[in-house]
């Protein structure tokens, strides 16, 4: 391999030999079904070149996860496997390229000698606490075998079935990780009782992991992944997917009913997180899986537990595919990349290895569904995100969706952290995919160590007077509303400040947020509690480029010569003027910081800042607007809007209570004893 291998790919479309374009049946993405299978084919032929001589293994290049090279081997086995069981069965057995005898070959060789220490033997199923990879491959390689038993598992001979399944029990028989990964010895245990090899572990294991998906479901569709408060992508592409394929599969109608009715309230918020060119939300952890996003919009596709119209979802999930491969997810050589785009370390976990990327499988679900079904017939329709602007509140989960009605999308986040319940709070435990304020389609969180955008610090003296800002941790929710049509939307949150070095802890320290929107605009509110002398804040913006724009089809934006601003700070028209300060404030217009690691969809960033004391309480007002793409110009037009509103927003005395009146519409938000309390009026002032 050469070091271009590892450079985006500008070709996808040549190495995965798509065929031609039809714009009549698919006139926004111009895919069809010939375009999903051919991406199949494309992906498991550049794969398969690094598999061990018998396939048990693929040892893809690229740095080892923290398990090590062995379970990286079989990560990718068990992740490509998924994408040729949904092409295969799919297709109902047609199979030209053989691929289900290569897998069939590679299952007898992985677990002949398993944990053994040559180059095809998987490693054994261990808890999740010794690095247990192999339980969560498990899951993927039982829902391959259960999709393709006709082709291959009911042909194999007696003894590399139980072999297999002695492997596979494993995961019924070892300690999962407290979260989403119950479900995959469900997965596992729905295989062996579908093949006749149930029994009372098997049992168990469906309804424990039945039972825990019950305590996790939080309404509006959306489930925590855990006992905390983390939501995110696992949703789509793990709580809801297991056990509703589960069910699916089972011909269980009741549970089919039962989980496909959360199915489609997720997706009556969550359809909306795609964004007009394709891109899915960035927000969470795992992004490497790109197209795995797009899961749930392809399950109740399948299952029929979906409120969107069959050219709905068809747009969702070609454009989503799409979107990835037309901006570097591809290498030269055709591997999937560790990154969103093209390659980026910034944005990943330690568990991510090289095969990682190929739970972008889970994107390909859509091949299970029939080709004459109305999912693939049906002429594509626009993306929910491409009609007029509109907020949701998601008051279960403390999210606010917005939308601009130009396709662009945000997510504020007023209640996901990934904190588990057990675990205390620690600035070190600040992650970028939860902690912010607010995460679009358009731009990404920055990375660690780098200034963090869309995020409000306290500043006090830390040791030896050198000053330390804090981190949002624990997120506590105080409600969420929107109005019926979308006009306008808020939600609340509070959290305590914490600090990089553990302290110092300031007590009765408590900072109070609040996001409302209405159109393309954000009225950012921040009350803090209880700062002490010579406290001040920082309240920074959406992070983009220095000429602004938030994202670039280019595939080799990430090889591209930014011009990059002289000095510590660059303020005025050429940088970031996506935020505004109305109250509170140093100074209304920003300050650009630089953000050197910069964020997924761009190698060098820019975040506008805002600065101001805050000894005591004190009451800060801001308002935001993402960044449009366009260049410095349009960036700079991005200002008018928001200085147009400086004037219309006053507060009271006490500091509880903020006023701001735009377009004939008064806002009116208060701080109260018992949360926060927003009416909106047109009455005037």
């Amino acid at each position: 391999m050469t070091a271009a291998a590892d450079r985006p790919c500008d070709t996808a479309a040549e190495l995965l030999r798509l065929p031609p374009e039809d714009r009549e049946s698919s006139p926004f993405t111009g895919w069809t079904r010939a375009h999903w299978e051919a991406t199949a084919d494309g992906l498991l032929a550049a794969a398969r070149r690094y598999a061990t001589p018998r396939g048990a293994r693929l040892d893809l290049p690229g740095r080892p996860s923290r398990t090590g090279v062995r379970s990286d081997g079989l990560e990718g086995y068990a992740r490509t496997f998924l994408t040729a069981a949904f092409r295969v069965a799919g297709a109902r057995g047609a199979d030209p390229h053989g691929l289900l005898e290569r897998y069939a070959e590679g299952l007898a060789a992985g677990t002949r000698t398993p944990g053994g220490d040559d180059e095809e033997s998987w490693p054994r199923i261990a808890d999740h606490t010794v690095y247990g990879q192999p339980m969560v491959e498990a899951a993927s390689v039982a829902l391959g075998l259960r999709l393709t038993r006709p082709w291959l598992w009911d042909r194999l001979g007696p003894g590399v079935r139980d072999r297999a399944e002695e492997w596979l029990r494993g995961a019924l028989r070892h300690v999962p990780a407290p979260n989403n990964w119950y479900l995959f010895p469900l997965t596992v245990a729905g295989f062996l009782e579908s093949a006749g090899r149930g029994d009372a572990e098997t049992r168990r294991a469906v309804e424990r992991g039945l039972e825990l998906l019950d305590g996790w479901y939080r309404g509006e569709g959306w489930y925590s992944d855990g006992d905390g408060r983390a939501f995110d992508h696992y949703n789509g592409w793990a709580l809801h997917l297991y056990p509703l394929l589960h069910a699916h599969l089972a011909q269980d109608a009741a549970l089919s009913a039962r989980l496909g009715a959360r199915l489609r309230a997720h997706l009556d918020g969550f359809a909306l997180l795609f964004d007009g060119d394709g891109a899915p939300l960035h927000f969470g952890r795992s992004l490497t899986y790109r197209f795995a996003a797009n899961a749930a919009v392809a399950l109740g596709a399948l299952t029929g537990h979906t409120p969107l119209a069959p050219g709905v979802s068809r747009r969702l999930l070609s454009g989503s595919v799409r979107y990835f491969l037309d901006r570097g997810a591809l290498s030269r050589d055709g591997l999937l990349t560790l990154g969103w785009h093209g390659p980026h370390e910034a944005t990943l976990q330690d568990y991510s290895g090289p095969a990682s990327p190929y739970w972008a499988s889970k994107g390909l679900l859509p091949l299970l569904v029939p080709e004459d079904d109305p999912l693939w017939t049906a002429r594509e329709e626009a993306a929910p995100s491409e009609g007029p602007a509109r907020a949701v509140a998601l008051p279960s989960a403390g999210l606010l969706i917005q939308t601009s009605g130009d396709g662009r999308v945000r997510l504020h986040n007023h209640g996901s952290d990934h904190v588990p319940p057990h675990e205390g709070e620690s600035a070190r435990a600040a992650d970028p995919l939860y902690a912010r304020l607010a995460y679009s389609t358009r731009t990404g969180p920055t990375a660690s160590g780098n200034v963090p955008d869309n995020h409000l610090a306290v500043e006090v003296p830390g040791p030896h007077g050198a000053p330390v800002r804090s981190a949002r941790v624990r997120i506590h929710p105080m409600g969420a509303a929107a109005d019926p049509d979308g006009a306008w939307g808020w939600a609340a949150s509070w959290h305590t400040p914490v600090f990089p070095s553990g302290g110092p802890m300031v007590p009765g320290l408590r900072v109070e947020s609040v996001t409302y929107v209405r159109g393309g605009l954000e009225l950012r509110v921040h009350r803090v509690i209880g700062a002490p002398a010579g406290a001040r804040v920082r309240l920074t913006g959406w992070a983009a480029p220095p000429g602004g724009e938030t994202d670039t089809a280019d595939p080799r934006s990430y090889d591209r010569q930014l011009p990059l601003p002289r000095g510590e700070f660059e303020p005025g028209p050429h940088g970031p003027q996506s935020l505004h300060g109305l109250h509170g404030w140093d100074e209304e217009t920003p300050a650009a910081l630089r953000a050197p690691q910069g964020t997924a969809f761009t190698p060098w960033a820019l975040v506008p800042a805002l600065t101001g004391p805050a000894e005591g309480a004190a009451l800060f007002v801001a308002l935001a607007a993402l960044p449009s793409g366009g260049g410095p110009a349009a960036v700079t037009a991005e200002a008018s809007p928001l200085a147009e509103a400086a004037g219309l927003v006053s507060a009271d005395g006490a500091r509880t209570t903020v006023r701001w009146n735009a377009d004939g519409t008064l806002t009116r938000i208060a701080f109260t004893p018992d949360g926060v309390d927003v009416t909106t009026s047109t009455d005037g002032p």
